[in-house]
């Protein structure tokens, strides 16, 4: 069926009510109060950064492929694959798009709606009234109406606003997720390598036992040695050999964790030994004034309490009248080939309705009481946010230079061990002590040995959570502005019938 559209009386009516609505719309005022940044306490330095070796002058921030300061192939390799194919991302990153569509959903409340609408009713008027018609009869009818109900007090205006708000801090959470996923895979891959290197150590400490033994049992045959040294030799070799074992469950478990990381299932990744031989490169610290700038998960909690400052303007507008206008136009017959005639059209403007609430049992107050709660917990939340950041990145400070003064001590120790073995073995070999202490200061090179490499790993792993608590190379300016929170505008989005990509 086709509707005609024909000029009426209803036109400059129409008219002049659009007129009045656009002027009633400018001299609107928006309530609630203006958002403004919650104060946070900065300080000039970090406290721990004293002794930390810094990096050169030219490098003063992070990059964006922070992880490129390791010089390890194989680990970029595997950081490219994080942010493509890591499904928590994805799923962050449709969340982002989730909270882009609310943005334009809030947006839809600034226009009228409209509607069409065909009718059909078959009747039998009651035959005790003078109006009544006899018989059973049927009534046709089509109408176009429109609603609109203008946003006076700026409830739809602070809602929109909260909602961009709401979609920069789901860009910012997108970004803290992807910096976590990134970080969580450059410490297991560290801590995989520190695995390797443990591998390769008890591998020689398996040879070395081996040719102890083998010394231990011809000195036996000689009649130098006795056989409780033979048992202690072979107890000594398969208690490494069933060490060596249990490193090989932990490194494919940590193999297996990096494989989902980058979004495969771990019979998909088979990552090689490789030597663990990576430096540990100087991370370039910015300002504290510069770090919450950095922070994706402080951006994340800023936005979060803006978005709940503009809450409180949505909940204070529900005190104030709301007006509401609409207005029809269409045909209505008794016959359905006179339902395009010129006799069957009809208008109507209205009903006009202007709502003024008087008693609600305190429900808006309580809503707006709420509304300001939460805008508190999200500056409480803001600040934790600020203090953590800051505490994150002085504990790793604190742990690379302690423990570089660690490694210098650790250093001079395993020294001291593999000395000690050089001359007990020589020692037993002559005779004058027993193969005990040649097994207590083995069992205890291979321990300093063991510990060195692990403070290694410990190096690189702190070196990997300073960069993630730095904000890894992000800075705010990468959040969407308000007008890019809301996604792109799409011309199918305003048809009657859904168009998507899903389509």
């Amino acid at each position: 069926m086709n509707l005609h559209f024909v000029k009426s009386p209803m036109t400059p009516c129409l008219f002049r009510l659009l007129i009045s609505c656009a002027l009633l719309m400018l001299t609107a005022c928006t309530v609630g109060p203006n958002y403004v940044m919650p104060t946070t306490a900065i300080f000039e330095s970090y406290k721990e950064v004293k002794g930390w070796k810094q990096a050169q002058p030219q490098d003063e921030t992070l990059p964006d492929h922070w992880w490129e300061i390791f010089h390890d192939e194989k680990l970029s390799a595997l950081e490219v694959q994080v942010n493509k194919a890591n499904q928590s991302i994805i799923q962050a990153e449709a969340q982002y798009k989730q909270a882009q569509t609310m943005v334009q959903g809030a947006a839809a409340a600034y226009f009228p709606t409209a509607q069409a609408s065909a009718t059909v009713n078959r009747f039998r008027a009651a035959s005790g009234q003078n109006v009544a018609v006899n018989g059973v009869k049927f009534l046709f009818g089509t109408v176009v109406s429109a609603a609109w109900a203008p946003d006076l007090w700026g409830s739809v205006r602070r809602q929109v606003e909260s909602s961009e708000d709401s979609a920069q801090a789901s860009a910012a959470t997108l970004q803290a997720l992807r910096l976590t996923s990134q970080a969580s895979l450059a410490q297991s891959y560290f801590q995989l390598r520190a695995l390797d290197a443990q591998i390769k150590l008890m591998s020689d400490t398996l040879t070395a036992y081996d040719k102890s033994l083998l010394i231990t049992k011809n000195r036996y045959v000689a009649g130098v040695a006795a056989k409780s040294d033979i048992v202690l030799a072979e107890t000594q070799l398969e208690s490494a050999r069933a060490q060596m074992i249990n490193l090989g469950i932990l490194r494919a478990q940590l193999e297996h964790a990096i494989a989902v990381l980058i979004g495969k299932a771990p019979a998909e990744l088979t990552i090689e030994v490789a030597a663990f031989d990576t430096t540990i490169p100087a991370v370039p610290t910015s300002l504290p004034s510069q770090l919450l700038e950095r922070r994706p998960d402080v951006a994340a909690a800023e936005r979060a309490a803006a978005a709940a400052n503009a809450q409180i303007g949505v909940a204070k507008a529900a005190y104030f009248p709301n007006l509401n206008l609409a207005v029809s136009n269409g045909q209505q017959a008794n016959i359905l080939s006179n339902l395009m005639t010129t006799g069957a059209r009809y208008w109507a403007l209205g009903p006009a309705a202007l709502a003024i609430p008087l008693f609600d049992g305190g429900a808006r107050s309580a809503q707006l009481q709420q509304a300001i709660d939460v805008y508190d917990a999200s500056v409480a939340g803001y600040r934790q946010a600020v203090l953590v950041s800051f505490q994150q990145v002085e504990d790793n400070l604190a742990a690379l230079r302690i423990l570089e003064e660690e490694v210098q001590v650790q250093n001079k120790a395993v020294a001291s061990a593999h000395k000690a073995v050089e001359l007990t073995t020589n020692q037993y070999q002559a005779g004058t002590v027993s193969y005990l202490n040649v097994i207590v200061n083995q069992t205890t090179a291979l321990s300093n040995d063991i510990t060195a490499v692990n403070l290694q790993s410990q190096r690189l792993v702190a070196a990997v959570l300073l960069a993630k608590a730095l904000g890894g190379g992000w800075n705010s300016k990468a959040l969407p502005t308000r007008d890019q929170a809301g996604g792109e505008v799409k011309w199918s989005q305003f048809l009657p019938v859904p168009i998507t990509d899903k389509d």
